[in-house]
């Protein structure tokens, strides 16, 4: 069937990427003590100096609350605000500046369709249409609403290259099928979607469709009359502009017969104590003070990526996804994940041949000054399809160059070739024997904290703190098999944790530790707090401030949000154990 979103072809305009690097600051600062590679764009985009300026200037001398003050700074900054409305009214091909609703992002923008629409117009036996491929922020919403609705959700699946089956699509409409909410774009797979026979096909059946454009905005051009979306949604910060601000296309017939989202100021009419009456659009749906400088920069962002062409945009784009595909395919062991017909610049893979995880992949890469996404990118359902935990994800947008993807294929081949190494040193496997001091209890504590400060401190910046808890990983004993069950999995982990605690054989109070990771980095972690802790006494564990001596070793300033969460998680589960140790053995 033939998209309507045409794939991104190489044949364009040309793009003068050095020019265009040359306005992002950013990319001339270094990593690590290497120039950087950003290649996390599905995340977020970098500014370009004429957003950052446009936005300066507004708040060194325009900025004004807006709408209802009678001097001149506010009608400026009024002026402003509903300009930007307008660009990306003539950005999108909208009807009109009112069907553009200013939001935080995409986010609330789909939630803003699910309380509003969703909860007017569902009810029991009512389904929702959703895609394997779809983001989290486009799934939990419609969950929440159907819970409270009766609504049923049903999913589109897809093949093994990442397209949707649209023949199992058409199968799925019916006249219960309410709405249809699918991404242009697959964040972590690439894959752009058929929108325009999608919207087709839902509207023959009485369905609304809202597509989450989060992905597509900044890379193709977009005209929601011609696809004859309901509801659009994006945001800014992937399209070279502000982080905080995004927008809801939604038709105005759609629109003006939903209810407000929020309550309070600039979204009504009139109050009284017994009614309110509410704003015309799109004042009805944002109340309170907006975003202002957010709606400013991302009009500047707008004009600014409209003044290099979309076509050479996505032409650009299309060469590096095909130069990193090849590079990538030529690494032994590397699994690329997500081959459709249709791509974005977006390239995932795994490591199946040795097993790195995805986590140490991403760390090692960061030593090199290469930044990618490493996790579930929010697509759990997706990485369920594909019977894994995470992947790795290189995402490209204007700036990016053909040096940038043979930086990330060479840093990705070395990480192969070390891992290829290791794997040629034969471990011995533990047992659950192997830790078992003799005699009385392991030093304390405090006296094993302070030695691993010494190594950390002798260790003078973060790649060589990095390798010593590699290298720790490394050495650690497997945890056996057979102990690596549901009931010691450890939660809140960006890895795959097991922890289990037992009794020194023997010993009446003495608790011994095992614990085991799918990435060296966190076995690093594990190794640490198995120094500290295992072959000690409940009390001792209870009584140490583990969060402050990790904070000593300047681990909390290196390692991710999700990493600093997942040791947390250990540190807590541990410390569960510990405490129940020692209400067993209280007399």
């Amino acid at each position: 069937m033939k998209h309507s979103s045409s794939p991104l072809v190489t044949a364009s305009p040309s793009l003068d990427v050095e020019t265009v690097r040359a306005q992002f600051p950013i990319l001339a600062t270094q990593a690590h003590g290497h120039p950087l590679v950003y290649l996390d764009n599905a995340a977020s985009a970098q500014k370009p100096r004429a957003v950052v300026e446009v936005v300066s200037d507004y708040y060194l001398g325009k900025h004004a609350n807006i709408h209802r003050g009678a001097y001149l700074l506010s009608q400026t900054a009024t002026r402003l605000y509903e300009e930007a409305r307008e660009r990306i009214a003539r950005f999108i091909n909208a009807a009109e500046p009112a069907e553009c609703l200013f939001t935080r992002g995409t986010t609330e923008s789909i939630n803003l369709v699910a309380a509003s629409w969703g909860m007017q117009h569902l009810g029991p036996g009512d389904e929702i249409v959703l895609s394997v491929l779809e983001h989290h922020s486009n799934i939990v919403p419609w969950q929440l609403v159907a819970e409270r609705t009766g609504a049923k959700i049903r999913v589109i699946p897809i093949d093994d290259a990442g397209d949707l089956q649209l023949d199992v699509y058409y199968r799925l409409l019916s006249p219960r099928t309410k709405l249809v909410a699918v991404g242009h774009v697959s964040n972590a797979l690439g894959t752009i979607n058929p929108v325009a026979e999608i919207i087709a096909a839902a509207h023959a059946v009485g369905a609304l469709v809202l597509v989450d454009g989060a992905q597509w905005v900044a890379h193709g051009n977009t005209d929601v009359q011609a696809l004859d979306a309901d509801f659009y949604a994006f945001s800014g910060h992937k399209l070279y502009g502000p982080t905080g601000i995004g927008v809801l296309y939604g038709k105005r017939r759609l629109l003006d017969a939903m209810p407000p989202y929020q309550g309070g100021g600039d979204m009504i009419e009139r109050v009284t104590f017994t009614e309110t009456t509410f704003a015309e659009l799109p004042n009805k749906f944002e109340a309170g003070t907006p975003h202002i400088a957010g709606a400013v920069g991302l009009a500047a962002a707008i004009d600014w990526l409209d003044g290099l062409g979309l076509e050479a945009v996505a032409a650009h784009e299309a060469e590096l996804l095909h130069q990193a595909t090849a590079r990538l395919g030529e690494i032994p062991g590397l699994e690329i994940k997500g081959t459709a017909r249709h791509k974005a610049g977006v390239l995932s893979w795994v490591a199946v041949d040795p097993p790195i995880s995805t986590l140490d992949m991403g760390t090692q890469l960061d030593l090199e000054g290469i930044c990618v996404r490493t996790g579930h990118h929010c697509c759990e359902p997706l990485m369920d399809h594909f019977g894994v935990t995470s992947t790795a994800r290189a995402s490209f947008g204007v700036y990016n160059n053909h040096d940038d993807v043979e930086r990330l294929a060479i840093a990705l081949a070395k990480v192969f070739a070390t891992a290829h190494r290791r794997l040629g040193v034969v471990r011995e496997a533990a047992s659950t024997e192997t830790i078992d001091y003799p005699g009385a209890a392991a030093p304390s504590p405090s006296a094993v904290a302070e030695d691993i400060r010494e190594l950390f401190e002798a260790l003078p910046d973060w790649p060589m703190r990095y390798q010593q808890l590699i290298e720790l990983g490394e050495n650690l004993p497997p945890m056996p098999e057979e102990l690596k069950t549901q009931a010691n999995f450890v939660s809140g982990c960006q890895s795959q944790v097991h922890l289990a605690a037992r009794l020194r054989p023997g010993s009446e109070d003495l608790i011994e530790f095992l614990a085991d990771a799918d990435a060296d980095i966190v076995r690093g972690l594990i190794a640490i707090l198995q120094q500290l802790f295992s072959g000690q006494r409940a009390a001792e564990i209870l009584a140490f401030d583990t969060t402050a001596f990790f904070a000593d070793l300047g681990l909390d300033q290196h390692l991710s949000l999700t990493r600093r969460n997942g040791l947390a998680a250990m540190v807590q589960r541990l410390r569960q154990l510990a405490g129940q140790y020692e209400r067993a053995v209280a007399p």
